[in-house]
């Protein structure tokens, strides 16, 4: 699934707010971005065609149907296939830009590899 910048904005405020009815949606986006409550409106249904957003009555409540974990690793695996030939070590090397990695950050990303690692490598 993908989501575009405008469908992210809409996913933001329910994985921070959790379920709420699209009135609440669109003032939070008011606030936050300066939409109008018919472009809220109209992003809402995208992200509820696209299976992103269940919506549900009364009051067209709205609740998030996929994680932000979820959309993040979807992001990130076609970001690698598209730039980076599906390759993983080399997304994260473009992330890192070159910089030099704390000690801290090194140890969480060690853990992480530990976790992530095929069985009998």
């Amino acid at each position: 699934m993908k989501l575009y910048d405008s469908e992210l904005k809409v996913m933001d405020v329910l994985w921070r707010e959790g379920e709420l009815p699209a009135r609440r949606v669109a003032e939070t986006l008011e606030k936050a971005a300066g939409w109008n409550v018919n472009t809220s409106y109209t992003v809402i249904k995208k992200c509820v065609a696209k299976g992103a957003v269940q919506r549900s009555e009364p009051n067209f409540l709205c609740r998030a149907l996929v994680t932000r974990e979820q959309v993040q690793r979807a992001e990130a695996s076609e970001l690698a296939a598209k730039l980076f030939d599906g390759a993983p070590e080399q997304l994260f090397a473009a992330l890192l830009g070159g910089r030099r990695l704390t000690k801290e950050e090194a140890v969480r990303l060690r853990r992480l590899v530990d976790e992530l690692e095929e069985p009998g490598c």
